[in-house]
């Protein structure tokens, strides 16, 4: 695949074959962020472990410490009270029959999905749309609640769902490009420890096979996942803009 001039300029900063330490490609996911918007910092996971096996799948929230970045933008299904509920802690939008409506024609306007259970047998009709987006509301993340006040509020300050795909891959957003290199850090070792965390007892092996950070429009850049948590020099020395050696 023929790449533009910019990102071969970015790319000759990262060393291909290298696994930089988290806190190094962290300062260097911001030296390769030069696109002429606020690029998405993504986590890119491959775990060794069998998908095919239900037990062996992660999937799972957690509330990253310094959110996304952005202004999160959550649809709710609900009626009555609880729609009222809904808007009043801040959704974006809220509807029953006439949201799911929308949603059916393929209007996805939005960052997470929420439902009451009472509105599931309309909801679940819109897996075609919502399930290949990761926006279907699911029991098991929380976005499936009665308790829609707080639901609502944990996903605007930045709770996110995290789940391996067919091919064993946890893919993620930890910020944006323009989040300081200190909150991104902590963000990027927020996931890592819960995926850590949340490893199944049936998997055997190598369990972190590799991790890669990008923005939308650079480069990746792998890290070495055996020093999560760990805080070297580099991110002090970008805070101070002082450029980080490749």
């Amino acid at each position: 695949m023929a790449h533009g001039k910019r990102f071969r300029k970015q790319i000759d900063k990262v060393q291909r074959e290298r696994a930089y330490p988290p806190a190094e490609a962290i300062a260097l996911i911001k030296e390769t962020a030069s696109a002429n918007f606020d690029e998405t910092v993504e986590l890119h996971v491959l775990l060794g472990v069998n998908v095919r096996h239900a037990e062996e799948q992660l999937r799972g929230t957690l509330a990253l410490p310094h959110g996304l970045g952005k202004d999160v933008t959550v649809a709710v299904f609900a009626q009555g009270q609880q729609a009222r509920d809904a808007e009043a802690a801040g959704a974006d939008h809220v509807g029953g029959d006439d949201l799911a409506k929308k949603v059916e024609e393929g209007w996805t306007d939005f960052d997470v999905a929420i439902s009451t259970p009472q509105m599931m047998g309309t909801v679940g009709k819109l897996g075609r749309v919502l399930g290949p987006q990761g926006k279907m509301p699911n029991p098991k993340v929380g976005t499936v609640t009665d308790d829609i006040e707080k639901a609502v509020s944990e996903s605007k300050a930045g709770k996110v769902e995290y789940r391996t795909d067919r091919q064993a891959i946890v893919h993620m957003s930890i910020g944006k490009a323009s989040l300081e290199p200190d909150k991104l850090l902590e963000n990027f070792n927020a996931v890592m420890e819960e995926i850590v965390r949340a490893k199944p007892s049936a998997s055997k092996g190598r369990y972190i096979v590799s991790c890669t950070v990008t923005t939308t429009m650079g480069p990746g850049i792998r890290v070495d996942a055996s020093k999560i948590g760990d805080r070297d020099e580099a991110v002090a020395s970008q805070s101070a803009g002082e450029p980080v050696t490749a």
